[in-house]
Order: C-alpha cells, then structure tokens, then sequence
C-alpha cells in the first residue's frame, strides 16, 4: 500500500469512527507518516487521532509535527500529558520548538519540565540563532579513556539508551575536555581488555558553540559525519550535533538562499501557511528597488532617443540584447554563489573568477555574435552596419554580464552581505544598463549617429 492510499484509509476509518482499526493501522506506522497524516486533519480531528497513540510512539510523532500542530495539541491535553512527552523529547527538539511557540504556551510547557531541563533549556535558549550551539543537543553518551573496551560496551549498554545517537562516542577527561573519538564499531570490533586510550582517534573534527551553523554542515558535507561535537571556549564537551539537524539546516540555508535570489527576503515558513500579506511584504521591497533602479535603463534610452529616430531598426533588438546579458549574468552568479556556499571559493579567489569567467564570456560571447551576425545578415540583407553593431554589442555584452555576475557575489562577501543578494533580478538591472550603453555607443561609432 503506498502513502497515498494508506492516508485515504485511515481518513476513512476515522469519518466512520471506526478508532480501533484506526489505531491498529495507524501504529504500525512511521512517526514521521504519522505527524504527516495528523498535520492534515481539522484540529478536533487532529486530537482524537494524536490520543489513540501509545505514549513512546506519541512524544516521537509529537517531535515531528509542525509548530501551529504542535501549539494545537498544548493547549488541548492535559499537564501529565504534556509533562510525559516533554520528558521523551531531545533537548534540540524542544529547544527549536520552544523558539517558535508563544509566550503564554512557553510558560506552560517550562511548568512540566523539571529544574535540570528548564536549566538546559535556558542554556540552549541563549545561543545566537545561527550558531552551532543553538542546534546542538544534550543527549549524547561520553567515555573515558581510562575504560576498557568491555567497561566501555557495558557502560553504553547501561547509559546509552536516553542518547540521541551511539555511533560515535566522544571521549573525554574528568573535566570534561574532550581527548578523542571512538565508533562503537570500532568498540564491537575490538578486544576487550583494549584500552578506549589505544583505540580512539586523537584528532577530532568539532565546533564551538558560537561557530556559524553553516560551517557545521560544511563539516558534515565534508567529511560524511553522522554526528559532530560541540566544545565551548575552553575545549569542554557541552553537547553533539546529530545529521538529522544538519539536513535541516542545509534545507533553510538553501531554501533562503532561493528566496534571495528571487529577490524576495526570507519568510521562514511554508508557502501555502504564509499569509498574502506577509509574502507581499517580503516582495515589495525588492520589487521596488528593481522598479526605480529600471529608471536608468529609461533615462539611458531616452538619451539616445535620437539615434531611434534615424534608424528606428535599432529598438528591435534591445530586448534580444538585454535578455542575453541577463541570462549569463545569473548563470555565473548562480554558479559562483553555489561555490561560496560549498565553500568552494573563498572572497581571495577574486581573481581567478574574474579570468575563469573572462575566459568563457569570450567563448561563449563569440559563439552567440558569429550565430547572430549569420542570423541577421540573411533576415536584414543590406543592413550590414546595423547587423555588426547587434553581434559587436552581444560579445561586448556577454562578456560585461559574466564578469559582472561572478564578482557581484564576492564583493557582497566582502561587505558582509549574503552573495545570494546578488542573484538574477539585481544582475540583470546592472547589466542592463550596462549593455544599452554599450549598443548605443557601438551605433555612434560604427554608424555615424
């Protein structure tokens, strides 16, 4: 049975009121297909489902839920209700939902947790959005390197069932600095009168908490980790990051990335629970940036408003042109600003972007003015200033418009903006105008205008 049919049974089974097969179908499901299925029922609806579960299986659905579901359920269960799933959730979990609820609900839910985890809480809280520390979590188990394999394995065996991930156990010393890292395969794999001292990796790859969360997942990218550390300033444990996280915030960066390049700031919710008048106030601000900086291509045309009136010819192909020195300048912008973001190029690699993309603007703006200039010659025959003027004015443009569009982008890193900023809409105005100036200087020239 695939999801979609799956999510139509038990839809049914819940309008016929029929809960006993609705809970014995629903249970042999993912959390994840659960919260789904949950997110998609009216609120009442929502609640009798959310109840049938058993109670592990609920605080797991519960973690995956959206912040307005999750909000719904607070206000609808009880405090001993409440009280258990906070006690089953991870501490990032809860954390990541707390920054979303209301005040009034975030109240409620410090009330039914203990004093050790309103402590915790408060610590996460305090980390800056962006840093590591504010994605890490508290439920990890650490080793000493005084353990043998077998005191190790037993260790685990007795501790690690409240750790988000086992994988990798980090070690560390009696004040928490961390020595090394160690896989529990490696841990299986060993004998057992081994020191962990013998068989850990001395050189671990971490964070500390105040580093830039992008630069944890460039770590994760990098080097393939399940889990990653997190040190304070003095080197001391204080948490791990697991992947689940990173994908999360991999998908944020790129989702906002996406938005600035579409020219519009980032909202942070999803499309269709974004009200109108949030998306247009996030739109607007750029629209009309790009509607005033559009003045220049006018007042750029209106000063050549003479060389229309002698050959009218020339306006045909300002559209031709101002689309080509678009479209490359947010094909090597798009580029240049995914490479920053993989952090293939860093803001000293100016220069080679500058003569990698002059290399391929004079390939690729060669190709496109031999191809113009055969296409023009036979659609316009006698008109071959005018066709040398278009193809001269392609080449000069594409190259004008890579250039531009690779070291936008680094030139916003060195201003400390965000590369994406840089993206088609802005690329195209500049280039634009750019591109007229160019063409209209090319026709004075080549035909006396």
């Amino acid at each position: 049975m695939n999801p979609e049919e799956r999510i139509e049974l038990l839809t049914k089974l819940l309008e016929e009121n029929r809960f006993k097969a609705l809970r014995e179908e629903i249970i042999e499901l993912n959390e994840v297909d659960i919260s789904e299925f949950i997110g998609i029922l009216p609120r009442d609806k929502a609640i009798i489902v959310f109840r049938f579960l058993p109670k592990d299986l609920a605080a797991e659905v519960f973690s995956n839920l959206e912040i307005d579901i999750q909000e719904k359920i607070i206000h609808e269960i009880t405090d001993q209700e409440l009280g258990y799933i906070l006690d089953e959730m991870f501490m990032d979990d809860m954390v990541d939902m707390l920054e979303e609820l209301p005040a009034g609900v975030v109240k409620r839910v410090l009330k039914n947790t203990d004093e050790k985890t309103r402590q915790a809480i408060n610590t996460f809280l305090k980390y800056p959005k962006d840093s590591a520390g504010s994605i890490m979590t508290a439920e990890y188990t650490n080793l000493r390197a005084d353990m043998s394999v077998k005191e190790a394995i037993r260790y685990l065996r007795k501790n690690g069932a409240d750790s988000e991930t086992l994988y990798n156990c980090y070690v560390i010393d009696r004040n928490r600095v961390l020595d090394g890292v160690i896989t529990l395969r490696t841990l299986l794999l060993s004998r057992d009168e081994e020191m962990v001292s013998d068989i850990m990796e001395d050189d671990v790859i971490k964070v500390h908490t105040s580093d830039d969360k992008e630069n944890a997942a460039y770590l994760f990218n990098r080097y393939d980790y399940l889990s990653l550390p997190v040190v304070d300033s003095e080197d001391r444990l204080v948490g791990i990051i697991t992947v689940d996280d990173i994908i999360d915030v991999m998908e944020d960066e790129a989702t906002e990335d996406f938005e600035l390049m579409a020219a519009t700031f980032p909202s942070g919710k999803p499309y269709l629970k974004t009200p109108a008048w949030e998306l247009a106030r996030n739109r607007i601000v750029w629209l009309t940036v790009l509607m005033i900086s559009g003045v220049i291509t006018g007042g750029i045309l209106s000063r050549y408003e003479e060389a229309f009136t002698a050959i009218p010819l020339l306006v045909t192909f300002i559209p031709m042109l101002t689309n080509t020195g678009g479209n490359a300048g947010s094909q090597a912008s798009t580029l240049v600003i995914r490479g920053m973001v993989l952090n293939e190029i860093e803001m000293a690699d100016g220069l080679k972007v500058l003569w990698k993309e002059f290399r391929v603007s004079l390939i690729a703006g060669l190709f496109l003015a031999v191809i113009n200039y055969i296409r023009l010659r036979i659609s316009y025959p006698g008109q071959e200033g005018i066709v040398l003027v278009v193809s001269l004015a392609i080449f000069a443009t594409v190259i004008i418009a890579k250039i531009v569009g690779g070291l936008l982008p680094i030139i916003a890193k060195v201003f400390k903006a965000d590369p994406a900023i840089m993206a088609a809409p802005l690329i195209t105005t500049i280039v634009d105008a750019l591109s007229l100036i160019i063409y209209f200087l090319l026709a004075g020239v080549i035909l006396n205008l």
